[in-house]
């Protein structure tokens, strides 16, 4: 759905600024329908809009990439169409998609599970005039192991079984490797349909690279945005990968924690801590702690433990990056960009994250990511 076109900035009472920001929302998700029903909760309402600073932001701003985030997005974007009278249109057709739009210049930030590669950083140059594109890590969350068996409201997989089901190497639900991890379970005697991602996706990125950190000897293939198991069933964009899993019993698939539930249940990790761990924000973020900026010069790229066995840390966790350029923004863009990176980095934006299943940064990370956003020009 393309945004509407008639700029409704010059409406002079609340209401019709109020109007504005909801049409923004419903624009931004019309791409990747069908996701969690968080994106809208109580959460998103808690910030008041005149602690919002919109300086110069104005008219309507384009983006894409990770539909991990979508669900944060939405969030944040209603708060801040309501404020400002920016019109937002996040199309979230994965990270693949939003740093080809950006490298391309096409929008002015894209959002990313993955940081830039070296070769994505060279071609952002000749977008981002005398700078380059870096990478400001925003969102993070938990990589769901989202299922759908009737009978079996609680599941306990590994890293070695994970993989060989999305290998295709267990093929049922009453396999002796599943049985080994959930006894007293009654397990079906049902094929397992398994799902992944069929476009580029910074969550396949980051689900394929707990794999090979946890379990190489089951898991050969190199990793990347790009799903590299033959077999299984493909769907796009997280919401898509969630719908499979939801209409389809003995499904399993991966998805940011926010796509978990009606209908979708999600599987508790054993990683070799004192009791498997469930996905939520809590052990997302005990995990998210132990990252370390590894980006350099004003990129902030994180590296995370994929093989942590802390007590009541979720292993399989993703960083969601807003992609924009140090230097050289547009200058039609840039104050509205810049508005609403300072608006998500802040701390009112940040606290809306664990209300809605995402982790938020950890302080130390966010107070660079936010003197970063500043200096962009």
């Amino acid at each position: 759905m393309k945004l509407q076109r008639k700029n409704r900035l010059r409406a002079v009472s609340l209401g019709a600024i109020a109007v504005s920001g909801a049409l923004a929302l419903t624009a931004c998700g019309s791409d990747d329908n069908g996701g969690g029903s968080k994106s809208s909760g109580n959460p998103s309402s808690a910030t008041n809009a005149s602690s919002i600073k919109c300086d110069g932001a104005k008219g309507q701003l384009l983006s894409d990439g990770s539909s991990a985030q979508k669900n944060a997005i939405d969030a944040w974007v209603k708060n801040f169409s309501q404020a400002c009278g920016v019109q937002i249109n996040y199309k979230a057709g994965g990270s693949g998609a939003g740093v080809t739009a950006f490298t391309q210049g096409q929008i002015p930030w894209a959002g990313s599970d993955s940081a830039l590669k070296p070769a994505e950083v060279t071609a952002s140059k000749k977008v981002c005039a005398g700078g380059q594109g870096i990478d400001l890590p925003m969102v993070g969350g938990a990589i769901a192991i989202g299922y759908n068996l009737n009978g079996v409201d609680n599941l306990v997989l590994d890293a070695p079984t994970l993989a060989k089901i999305f290998d295709g190497k267990i093929k049922n639900w009453n396999d002796p490797a599943i049985a080994a991890l959930n006894k007293g379970v009654k397990l079906p005697d049902l094929k397992i349909q398994a799902f992944h991602r069929s476009d580029d996706s910074g969550t396949t990125d980051n689900f394929t690279k707990y794999l090979k950190a946890s379990t190489p000897d089951n898991w050969k293939y190199s990793g990347g945005k790009t799903w590299q198991a033959s077999g299984g069933q493909s769907a796009a964009q997280s919401s898509g990968v969630a719908q499979q899993v939801k209409q389809t019993n003995g499904a399993i698939g991966y998805f940011e924690l926010s796509y978990v539930g009606d209908g979708v249940k999600a599987a508790s990790i054993a990683t070799g801590a004192a009791q498997p761990v469930a996905p939520s924000t809590d052990s997302a973020t005990k995990a998210i702690a132990a990252a370390k900026v590894v980006g350099t010069g004003k990129d902030l790229s994180l590296k995370l433990d994929y093989n942590t066995k802390v007590d009541g840390a979720y292993p399989i966790t993703l960083v969601t990056y807003e992609i924009a350029c140090d230097k050289g923004n547009k200058a039609d863009t840039l104050p509205t960009v810049k508005s609403f990176l300072n608006y998500i980095a802040s701390e009112d934006g940040q606290k809306i994250l664990s209300g809605i299943s995402y982790a938020p940064m950890p302080d130390e990370i966010i107070g660079k990511v936010r003197s970063t956003i500043a200096g962009l020009s």
